[in-house]
């Protein structure tokens, strides 16, 4: 059954993970991903264990869905064949800094007459009109300037950054449903357009919805940061064995919690009596928490909680996610045979259509894998394409 996207083709000139992850995403969802690359080849096929040169476990986890070609654009053939690729594509994503993308000529102003329902994703380090947006950035860079690792220091003495590629991914997020905004907005008649794309402003965005607090207001009327979430005491709390995860959240699930425990007389504490009160009083309330759960076992805990739909969850390793009985269940993970790297271990796309399901079509690709195949599409004939071959403006993976 085709997707939802399918007919729809993207063109990503993108590397390591905002653009492969975000265009994976359309993929998933039916798009025609072609994949443009450099001779060298995007970073993350050197990146983490691999079977074979060239197809790291990062990359195969962020292209799979996709056709690769190779152009060398530093070469005018290159850019040329860029744009008769662009010509046939409903979208066009890069992640060049403004200042390359100038250079190699990709500049929104060099599409929107010629092709004027191309959507035109630009995804940048910093919005293009402030005075970062020529400065790298990677994933450590946009944590550090958004905040994200001073909010760290609560459970260290010193900042650090958050052991996932957070910037990256958030952004990855936005440049997907950008894109598919803009489409819904091309079928109702506004045409294409151009969508730019921050790391920065989009981390800050996503970190700055609780914290911002108390600068929600103009002059500020409290501190930034939501005392609740910076509290040192909060933190999965340590049982006879493990670690657990426990949120009591409404007036119930506390009053319950109490009973259990032995200490009806919390209920009639004005500390505990209301959400405001808890939240005020959060220190206490955490203390209390962890006090309580020390005295049995993350087992013990789990079947008790549960029973009074009180939430709570064991503390998973990553490890442990492989055998999770909820993710196994429910298909998440998915066993597929790559003609060349074997069996794969790839999560199945989280969200589900009842009509036009996202599914994992096509296994991620050699560098140059349909290099000839795309370059066929986009009207060269075999003579134009030998000639890219013998200047090395493309390659075809044997």
């Amino acid at each position: 059954m085709a997707g939802t996207l399918d007919g729809i083709r993207v063109v990503e000139l993108t590397t390591v993970i905002m653009g492969p992850w975000a265009t994976q995403i359309l993929g998933d969802m039916g798009a025609d991903i072609i994949k443009v690359e450099t001779p060298q080849g995007d970073t993350t096929r050197a990146s983490g264990p691999k079977r074979n040169p060239g197809m790291g476990s990062l990359f195969l986890s962020t292209n799979r869905n996709k056709r690769s070609i190779v152009l060398d654009l530093t070469q005018p053939d290159g850019r040329e064949a860029l744009f008769k690729i662009i010509r046939t594509a409903d979208v066009f994503v890069h992640n060049l800094r403004p200042k390359v993308c100038s250079k190699l000529g990709l500049e929104y102003d060099k599409f929107k007459e010629e092709f004027p329902d191309l959507i035109y994703c630009a995804a940048y380090g910093f919005r293009a009109d402030g005075p970062l947006a020529d400065k790298p950035a990677y994933d450590d860079i946009i944590q550090a300037a958004s905040g994200i690792t001073d909010l760290m220091t609560i459970a260290s003495d010193q900042p650090r950054y958050v052991p996932t590629i957070m910037a990256d991914k958030t952004s990855s997020y936005n440049i997907a449903m950008a894109i598919l905004s803009a489409l819904v907005g091309r079928e109702r008649g506004t045409g294409g357009q151009a969508i730019e794309v921050p790391m920065f402003e989009a981390l800050v965005d996503f970190s700055m919805v609780e914290h911002l607090y108390g600068a929600t207001f103009e002059p500020p009327i409290a501190p930034m940061g939501y005392e609740r979430l910076l509290n040192t005491m909060r933190k999965p709390y340590a049982t006879t064995d493990g670690y657990l995860a426990v949120l009591p959240y409404t007036d119930r699930n506390w009053f319950d919690l109490f009973d259990i425990a032995g200490r009806p007389e919390l209920k009639e504490d004005p500390v505990f009596k209301t959400f405001g009160a808890r939240i005020a009083n959060s220190e206490t309330v955490y203390g209390t928490l962890a006090d309580i759960i020390a005295t049995r076992s993350c087992a013990e805990w789990q079947q008790i909680l549960d029973e009074k739909n009180i939430p709570v969850q064991t503390v998973m390793t990553k490890e442990m996610l492989l055998d999770d009985e909820q993710l196994n269940a429910s298909g998440f993970w998915k066993f597929v045979d790559h003609p060349t790297e074997g069996k794969l271990r790839m999560i199945d796309p989280p969200i589900r259509f009842s009509k036009t399901p996202s599914e994992i079509r096509k296994m991620p690709p050699h560098l140059g894998q349909e290099s000839v195949e795309i370059l066929l599409e986009a009207g060269l004939d075999q003579n134009e394409i030998d000639r890219l071959l013998e200047k090395k403006v493309t390659l075809q993976a044997k």
